[in-house]
Formats: structure tokens, sequence, C-alpha cells
């Protein structure tokens, strides 16, 4: 065995959790203890995560579906945080089945923004008050650490009255620790890494070995590497579809596992698309997931690592995202467009497949979104706070894990939404959110943190002052 093999470990035993998983047996008694113990915040074994899979019956899936919206109301509240993708660059050295940015694919137009470009772009999401972004880039040569450096601080820098970006995030292809460490420099927020699907074979059949993307392992590792180099907001995440939901989302969560007890730091968040249509895609159907599935993987995923942000893309329908972020849903992004170059092109209103990597299933505005958002009795965020305060990777944990998060994030909640009802926001959404703070705010029962909150409000309203969280 190297030294390499003993600090990057296959920690991903495909033996195990197909015993795990064929194992598992109904029995309702054991799904009411676990389902008792995720309700005390402490994350469940993969095991106990497996037993609640093989719970098909009615009656067992709507007490797991009611557990998660429980511990997810007890942890996050009704907050939902708020952010846009910004995809910079779609030339890409892999030849990955399911995706429109494959190298083979003589469909797809192929587009880097330009500073001035990417500036627009930026510049378009502030007019209707986005404060969080996550840069996208294909993996090619183009986009090395120093060009998705310069990119994050170009976003940064680019303000337009009351709009700016105050986190940017990232989706890109792993890196070597030093360039990691060029990419935190310019201040990023999280960085996030899908493994696709944890299954080797079926990893190598969708992934060309002749591909740096075919090199399973590394990718494996890559936020491993990224917290050795100082990273501490990394994101996890599977494309759902591509194998076995159930092996996928067990495997996912022994990687949650790994980098908890291994760094002291489990992801931040943990995304969950299900595979869309994409020009150019050859991959095939078989392991569809419905929708019942993906709400029941969503709920588990909730009740199994209570301490994660779960992001739900714009990916799926607005009618099943409704549905969905009833069970544990804390982020998700809104008036997406995943074409190079479309929001600040505002005659695009149609999607266009040879731009994308893949096809949209929400195209609603941002105000549409929130107007529905606050009609469902959600608090929608903007909140950047603990990334800018230092309450991130272990410091975050001895918050979230407990559930104390809250106490933080109800009041950044509230003000960060004034301040897009004051600036952004139709008349009919301002009025709504305006109401709905009102019945936020009697939640906050710390007398200091309700008097700064109020105090906030005021000078939000009359316009004298921006940008204030605890």
């Amino acid at each position: 065995m190297t030294s390499s093999s003993l600090k990057y470990p296959d920690f991903i035993s495909a033996a195990h959790i197909e015993d795990i998983i064929s194992g598992s047996k109904k029995d309702p008694a054991r799904i009411d203890e676990i389902l008792q113990k995720s309700l005390s915040l402490h994350p469940l074994t993969i095991e106990e995560a497996a037993s609640l899979i093989s719970a098909t019956d009615g009656d067992s899936e709507e007490k797991i579906f009611n557990t998660a919206r429980e511990l997810k109301r007890r942890v996050y509240g009704n907050r939902i945080v708020i952010f846009a993708p910004l995809y910079v660059g779609n030339e890409c050295v892999n030849d990955c089945t399911y995706c429109a940015f494959r190298r083979s694919n003589s469909k797809v137009s192929r587009i880097t923004l330009s500073q001035e470009q990417l500036v627009a772009e930026v510049v378009a999401l502030e007019s209707v008050g986005h404060k969080r972004l996550i840069l996208v880039f294909g993996e090619h040569i183009k986009y090395g650490a120093n060009f998705i450096a310069d990119s994050v601080r170009t976003a940064y820098a680019t303000k337009i009255k009351n709009g700016e970006i105050r986190r940017v995030n990232i989706n890109a292809a792993p890196m070597d620790i030093d360039g990691y460490r060029i990419v935190k420099e310019a201040g990023i927020g999280t960085y996030q890494i899908f493994q696709e699907t944890y299954h080797r074979q079926r990893y190598a059949e969708v992934h060309p070995k002749n591909s740096k993307k075919g090199d399973y392992m590394y990718r494996l590792h890559g936020l491993s590497r990224a917290l050795e180099a100082g990273i501490d907001d990394i994101g996890i995440g599977a494309l759902f579809g591509l194998y076995d939901w159930k092996y996928d989302l067990i495997a996912l969560l022994a990687h949650a596992d790994f980098l908890q007890k291994k760094y002291g730091i489990g992801p931040h968040t943990v995304s969950f698309p299900r595979i869309k249509r994409a020009i150019g895609a050859t991959v095939d159907n078989k392991y569809f997931v419905s929708d019942r599935d993906f709400k029941k993987l969503v709920a588990i995923l909730r009740l199994s690592i209570p301490y994660t942000g779960m992001i739900l893309t714009a990916r799926e329908g607005a009618e099943v995202r409704k549905e969905v972020m009833e069970f544990g849903v804390s982020q998700i992004d809104a008036g997406s467009h995943i074409e190079l170059g479309g929001y600040s092109n505002p005659a695009r209103d149609a999607q266009d497949l040879a731009r994308e990597q893949f096809e949209l299933g929400d195209m609603r505005t941002l105000d549409q979104v929130i107007s529905e958002l606050v009609d469902g009795g959600f608090m929608p965020s903007f909140c950047t706070s603990c990334y800018r305060v230092g309450r991130t990777g272990e410091i975050f944990m001895e918050y979230a894990i407990p559930g104390f998060i809250n106490k933080f994030c109800t009041p950044n909640a509230i003000m960060t939404f004034a301040e897009y009802l004051m600036d952004f926001a139709s008349d009919d959404t301002r009025r709504k959110g305006f109401s709905l703070i009102e019945s936020e705010l009697i939640k906050i029962d710390d007398p200091k943190v309700k008097d700064i909150t109020l105090k906030a409000l005021e000078q939000i309203k009359d316009g004298s002052r921006r940008d204030v969280y605890l």
C-alpha cells in the first residue's frame, strides 16, 4: 500500500453498500427508533439510512416525510437561501455521456465569457436583487486557478446602485492543493465538486478513461485536497439517475461521514440533481428516478445529515420544487439562466440548449419565485454573514450541528429580505414580504437581537443603511 493510498483511501465499498441496502429489512419499530434519533440532530449511520430506504409502505414513508419536515423546521426554520448560477465557460476536455459540454459534442456553441461579458452578467443579476452566485466552469486549460480567481474578483468588484455580490461559490474541476490556495485567496465561499456517481463501474462507463474526469479517485478526493489547502466550506453532490439512487444516496452519506471524521468538517452543502435532457447527450435512462423516489431521497438526506445545507436547483420544475422544499431543502436558485451570456440578453426568454449544459425545469423570474415562497410561508434569505464573519468550517459545525445557527439566521434573513423588498421587489411582493417579516419578528425571543433587527429594519426602510448582519 502506497503512502498516497493511505492518505487518500477508497472509502466507498461497493460490496458493503450493496449488502446493507439489500440486507435492510422492513421493521416499523426500527424505523421509529431511527427517526427519533434524527430529531436529536445526530447524523445517521449509513446502515440507519439504508433502513429508511427499506421502508416502502405508505405509513412508514409518511413518517419519514413528516420527521424530515420537523427536523428542517428545528434546524433551519422556514428560511430558504437564494442564489444564482453563472456559467463562465463551457470549453471542456472531458467526454461525459450525459453532458452537453462534452468535448466530442459538435452541437454545442463553445463560449468563454470575457471580463466585459462577465461584468455584464453580474450587473444583470445585481439589477434584479441577487447577492449570492455560484460560478460554473468546464474542465479546460483555460479555466485554471488564476482564471477562476480573477473571475471571482471581478464578480465582487462589480456593483450597481444597491446591487452587489456578497458571496461567490465555485463549481469547477478538482485542483491540486496549490490551485485551491490561489482560488481561496480570491475570497470564495464554498467549493463544490460533484462525484456524479459513486459506483466505480458505472462511473467508468459514463466518464471515458482518456479524459481527466475518468480518474475516479482523483475526483473522489478533490475536496480532501481543498480542505488541506485551507478551504473550509465545501459542497458534495451526486447526479441522480446515472446509477441506482439508493446506492448513490448511501455513498454520498459515506462521503460526508469520511470528511467529517478525517477533517472535522462535514460538507457545508449537498446537492442532489436529477439527470435532465442535454443536447448531444448519449447516456441511457435505465436508472430514472421517479418523483416519489426523489422526494424520499431528499427526506432521507435531511434526516441523515441535519447540519448540512441542501441545494435544490432549477433543473426541477416549479411544482416538484414546491413539494420537495418541505422536506429539507435550505437553498434554491431562482431566476436562473444557464446558457452562456443568458442574463445580460433580455431578448433570450426561451432556453437555448446549444448554449446550456442541460435543460432547466423552472424558468420563473426571481421575483416570481420569491412571491410564491412568501405565499407558502417561506422566508427568502440572501444572507452571507457566516462566511463574512468567519463562521465556517469547524466553527460552523459547532453552531450548526446542534441547531444553534438559527439564532443568527432568522434576523439575518429578515434584514437581507427587507433589502430585496425595498430595492428590487414588485409592489405585490413587497407588500406580502413585509407582512411575513412582521410575523417572523415575533419568533425572535432574544430582546437584544430583536432590538438590533428592528433598528436595522428602520434604517433599511429609510435608505440610510444596507448590508446589516449579525
